[in-house]
Formats: C-alpha cells, structure tokens, sequence
C-alpha cells in the first residue's frame, strides 16, 4: 500500500495506523497547492479529486475520502475497529460527523475567514466537540483502546490547539494519551510537524 498525505491534513490519522500496525507501506507527501508529490509527480494522475488521503492498494486501486480510507483501515485491521454490526455502525457515526461537521468547521480558519467568521466556527465547533464527547464510553470513545474515530477526532483536537478553539477537557485528556502513543510520535515526526505550544504545555 500507499499512502499520499500532507503534513497537518486528515490524513494524518491513516498515516498513524499504518505506523502503528508496523507493515511495510510506502507514503509520500503532496503539495496541496500545487499538486505536486515529494519525488515530482503529478498527484492529479493518483486522484482527480486533488486532495488527501489517496490510499493505493497492492493491485492499483485508489480509495479516497477519509471516512473511506479509515473505515477501510479498520476492516483490515480490526483493532482500530469495532466488531460487531452495530459497532461498526456507530464508528461510521462518529467518522461521518468528524467529517461533515467539524472537518469542515475548520474552514474559515484554513482559508482566510473573517475574525467574525472564525468566531462562529470556533463557537460551532466547541458544542459539536461536546457533542463527541457525551458519547464517550471510557478513556476513547468506544472502550478502551482506540479506533480510527478516535485518530480522527485526535487530528481534529490538533486544529483546535493551533486555531485556539475550546475543547472539552476529556478531549483534551484524548490528545495527550494518543499523543503519547510512540507511533503517533513516530508519524508526527515522519510528516515534520509541530505540536502547537499551548499544547506541549498542557499540565
């Protein structure tokens, strides 16, 4: 398999349970901007689409969305996933309001928003964080370990601490454990970013 990602984007959470499973894989980064992949490709020949994850397969299928490459990832890895019918429902539950809701909250303050703009989304985005949150069942959402919902939500908890938006303080308990994790480390430091330092400070 192949991941293409970009530092900072979704795909940051694929990228972690392809570390962490420790199978060998290939990743490469793109250049939103400019379509561009690290060795000089052109990622449009990848995906139409233009944007990350693009997960290729052995034998050349391509999936994308985020949701689809996560739920993926937990399928053939079952435990980034849940087991039963039900479960599996409910994680396609969180996956979907991660990515409607609050993946796309985020967007006045990745592409230029006005301070009131950002105002409401930050404002949006705590309550729809809380929303999360009251399902919790343990330490991650669903028990105790965590799936890919929970990476998803970790990458968004990310975004807050850069665009200062309020988080409940179990999200924020979230974060560091997952943060703490030596794949996730690992993934980090794979993509070079930088934890924001309202962060790396947090008691």
């Amino acid at each position: 398999m192949k991941l293409y990602y970009c530092p900072w984007a979704c795909s940051l959470a694929a990228h972690i349970v392809l570390t962490e499973v420790g199978e060998p894989f290939d990743s490469e980064s793109v250049d939103l901007k400019t379509k561009v992949t690290a060795s000089g490709g052109d990622f449009n020949r990848v995906t139409t689409k233009g944007y990350v994850p693009a997960l290729v397969l052995g034998d050349g299928e391509v999936i994308t969305e985020n949701v689809a490459v996560l739920y993926y990832l937990s399928t053939l890895y079952p435990a980034y996933g849940l087991e039963d019918a039900l479960g599996r429902t409910r994680l396609l539950e969180v996956l979907s309001l991660v990515a409607t809701e609050i993946h796309k909250g985020f967007k006045p303050f990745w592409h230029g928003g006005t301070e009131e703009e950002k105002a409401a989304a930050s404002a949006r985005l705590t309550a729809l964080f809380q929303q999360v949150v009251s399902g919790m069942v343990s330490d991650y959402l669903f028990g105790a370990r965590p799936t890919v919902a929970d990476l998803y939500v970790f990458v968004m908890t990310l975004w807050a601490a850069r665009f200062g938006v309020e988080i409940p303080e179990r999200l924020i308990a979230l974060r560091r454990r997952i943060g703490e994790r030596e794949g996730v480390k690992t993934t980090l430091r794979s993509e070079g970013m930088v934890m924001p330092k309202n962060m790396r400070e947090e008691g």
